[in-house]
């Protein structure tokens, strides 16, 4: 009987499959056993030597290179097999950090949930990594495990936001936002590697396989796999008005008016729920400061700027003093100089062509400013303000409907409350070479700039 978390994919030799069984069914034993650190592990542990493997630069582009679906039968087998090359030592790491935390931590039934989660995600991908997908077949396989490793994922943020909440008493504020933020950046990057092939899978696939037959849901000529090469910020920033207003609405009976200016017909090569996710967590806060001081007839002002790419102004120099001008194990070189806590290197995405589209976008709102008091802490996973009584009502529907709006992105409507919509929002923009910027006049109102790194022509 395989070990719980362990599944061996059909027509795979069984020999790897039973490594990587006994693999999961060790370190599940591990959990399992009262009288051990729950996460204790050897010299010859398979996911220390994945953890500290070195690994090759990934660019934005490198997830673009395969070209346009549908793809040629070697085409989808060789992003099958670039994919699989990536993921492993990225769970593998995740699978590290989380050991590392302190023994308390670890045993909280939630974070011991989240590293079961990766150890499982784990073993289903060792057996492709002892032998190359090969055939269309195994392709397919390949795409059903990627499809179970994002849906297992998918509330990640939400179960480690319970996790901590639960351990606040016992570990640092610090090094929950260290961990977090370090955390959830390689989890932007493991979802995107997975879904960006998955969406290639089912766009390269013939009408008669997919659908039962029927035709495959067409997708427009400007995207590849989950990024769109001509997304247009001005056309996101209304969807994300809409649905703010709405929920305004239901919850004050007004809505704020948003005025659009500057370059409206900018666009460049960029993933559209990432940006849909940061621009409505930034304008449900200006649409609720406004309100909430009285100025909701003060027109929000969004001003998009394409930014020229001069030489010497690159903010994703590839090489940096802080990393000791070596990139050879990350996947990224840029300098990020924000607060402490923040993601290392490893966890963003470099950008290698000079010719890189960035985009500004600037919300202005007179909705008072930030309170000084409250500046320093914008930036952190602010768990501890969000009680066991809140999160019980948030679980029966009841919580703030204007914070449940950080959930249009699919997940993340049970973080609401939590303080982690700026933070996490920081991380999708630097994660991409970009960043988020706030500066505040307190009793007036706040300026926020959103620089979002695209990839240039594609």
């Amino acid at each position: 009987m395989p070990a719980k978390g362990c599944l061996r994919p059909s027509g795979l030799g069984t020999r790897t499959a039973r490594q990587s069984c006994r693999l999961s069914s060790s370190l599940h034993h591990n959990v399992e056993t009262p009288s051990q650190h729950p996460f204790a592990y050897g010299a010859n542990d398979e996911v220390a030597r994945l953890a500290a493997s070195r690994r090759r630069p990934l660019t934005l582009a490198d997830l673009l290179k395969h070209g346009r679906p549908p793809l040629s039968k070697d085409t989808l087998l060789a992003s099958a097999n670039y994919t699989l090359s990536l993921l492993p030592a990225r769970l593998a790491s995740r699978i590290e950090a989380l050991r590392n935390l302190p023994f308390i931590v670890v045993s909280n039934p939630h974070v011991s949930k989240i590293y079961s989660n990766y150890l499982h995600s784990l073993s289903t991908l060792l057996p492709y990594q002892q032998r190359r997908v090969a055939t269309l077949e195994e392709e397919k396989q390949f795409a059903e495990v990627l499809a179970d490793l994002v849906h297992t994922h998918a509330n990640t943020i939400p179960i480690l936001a319970r996790g901590f909440l639960e351990c606040r008493k016992y570990i640092d504020p610090t090094d929950v936002t260290r961990f977090l933020d370090t955390h959830l950046r390689a989890r932007i990057g493991t979802r995107l590697i997975a879904e960006q092939h998955l969406a290639l899978h089912f766009a390269s696939q013939p009408e008669n396989v997919s659908n039962g037959g029927r035709p495959p849901p067409t997708t427009p000529s400007n995207y590849i796999g989950v990024i769109d090469t001509a997304l247009q910020p001005a056309r996101i920033v209304k969807l994300c008005e809409d649905f703010v207003g709405e929920i305004c609405e239901l919850k004050y009976g007004v809505r704020p008016r948003l005025k659009i200016d500057g370059q409206q017909d900018a666009a460049f090569a960029h993933v559209p729920v990432h940006v849909e996710y940061i621009l409505t967590e930034l304008l449900k806060n200006a649409f609720r400061a406004v309100i909430e001081s009285g100025n909701e007839r003060e027109p929000i002002e969004v001003t998009i700027a394409t930014s020229p790419d001069l030489p010497g102004t690159h903010m994703n120099d590839p090489v940096s003093s802080k990393h000791g001008g070596s990139e050879s194990d990350t996947d990224v070189g840029i300098h990020v100089d924000t607060v402490v806590g923040t993601a290392d290197a490893n966890e963003s995405i470099r950008y290698s062509s000079p010719s890189s589209q960035s985009i500004t976008i600037r919300i202005r709102d007179r909705g008072g400013g930030i309170s000084p008091g409250v500046v320093p802490n914008i930036w952190s996973y602010s768990f501890t303000t969000f009680s066991e009584v809140d999160m019980q009502n948030s679980e029966n529907g009841n919580t703030d409907a204007l914070n449940a709006i950080s959930s249009s992105g699919g997940n993340f409507s049970t973080i609401a409350g939590l303080g982690y919509g700026l933070p996490l929002s920081r991380a999708y923009a630097e994660y991409f070479g970009g960043k988020i910027a706030v500066q505040s006049l307190w009793g007036w109102g706040t300026d926020v700039y959103l620089t979002l790194q695209g990839v240039g022509k594609v």
